[in-house]
């Protein structure tokens, strides 16, 4: 096998791990190409896959695709491959997001404990489903903060009020877009309903909706709307749910690619500590509401994300685009 083939193959293979991060109604908003000459992988945003409705900066698209460079990273380092990572690259390119340079180097811990995470890639899916009325042990919540500050990021779990708080900025959230239909615009291109559910290769299907919320506080958003979804059911979920806020010092393009990938090092280490873990970006959605978001006592940098954690189903597996069609092996 000469090494183009070699190559190839193996690049896909890592694209194949990346592709499968989480991104805002799995919207899937990256491109991937390889210079084989120079064994980099270039990430580049997907512009036609934006939200200019409820991401009219690209927050959450850039934060996407940082979740899918970690993968990438941590693929390789469980191939063997050590990573080389330079964010915004070429500022002349604002679509160029990063560049990993692969090589067979020295491995060090730092390599090890990214390989250690990637069985963790297949398993992590976003679970719209109850979690038990059950405390994330302390040691658990410790490891999950030290794989956020590992990514330059902060992870804190908020007391009782300040969850109320957040729980109050979602439903805020859902306020105005009731309010304001045209919001809804993005939500509605995305999810799949009926025969498409079961064709698609992005969005997010309605066999991934879960059960509506009769009663209980967890922060979720409704992706059927009113639309009818068949054999839908409603059920109660947690009266005290488990929050976490991903926050980074600062709140620009970088730092929303450290968001993600460090959002993504703290999804797969959950996955690996048997909890199931939902995230939620309607209330950051709007610049003012993310600033109420931060704790006004000890909080500190840009809330990113929040994130649910707990014990229960860890959901359905939404679609993915073929490799194909979002790799280009250039030289």
């Amino acid at each position: 096998m000469d090494t183009r083939q070699m190559d190839t193959r193996t690049v896909t293979a890592l694209v194949t791990e990346a592709v499968a991060a989480p991104s805002m109604h799995n919207a899937q908003p990256w491109r991937f190409q390889y210079l084989a000459g120079e064994h980099t992988v270039l990430l580049l945003a997907d512009p036609g896959r934006a939200m200019p409705r409820s991401d009219p900066e690209d927050r959450a698209l850039t934060i996407g695709c940082g979740a899918a460079l970690f993968n990438l990273r941590a693929a390789a380092a469980h191939a063997g491959l050590t990573t080389a990572v330079r964010l915004l690259p070429d500022p002349g390119e604002p679509l160029l997001l990063a560049s990993v340079r692969l090589a067979a180097a020295p491995r060090s811990a730092a390599d090890d404990d990214l390989a250690r995470l990637r069985p963790a890639i297949p398993e992590r899916h976003t679970s719209r489903h109850p979690f038990e009325e059950r405390d994330v042990p302390d040691d658990v919540r410790t490891a999950l903060a030290r794989a956020a500050a590992l990514e330059g990021a902060e992870l804190m779990f908020p007391g009782a009020w300040h969850v109320e708080t957040v729980l109050d900025l979602v439903h805020d959230a859902e306020s105005r877009d009731a309010l304001h239909p045209e919001g809804m615009e993005d939500l509605r291109r995305w999810t799949r309903l009926g025969p498409e559910a079961e064709r698609a290769t992005d969005g997010v299907p309605e066999y991934a909706f879960g059960p509506r919320l009769r009663d209980g506080k967890a922060p979720l958003r409704d992706f059927a709307g009113r639309r009818p979804v068949a054999h839908r059911a409603s059920t109660t979920f947690e009266k005290h749910p488990h929050l976490a806020l991903l926050s980074t010092p600062g709140d620009d393009r970088a730092a929303w690619l450290s968001a993600g990938q460090a959002l993504e090092r703290v999804l797969l280490e959950a996955t690996l500590a048997g909890l199931a873990t939902s995230l939620t970006s309607h209330a950051l959605e709007s610049r003012d509401l993310r600033l109420l978001a931060r704790d006004p006592v000890g909080g500190r940098g840009h809330v990113q994300m929040v994130l649910r954690l707990g014990y229960g189903p860890r959901g359905e597996a939404t679609p993915r685009r073929p490799v194909r069609d979002v790799l280009d092996i250039v030289g």
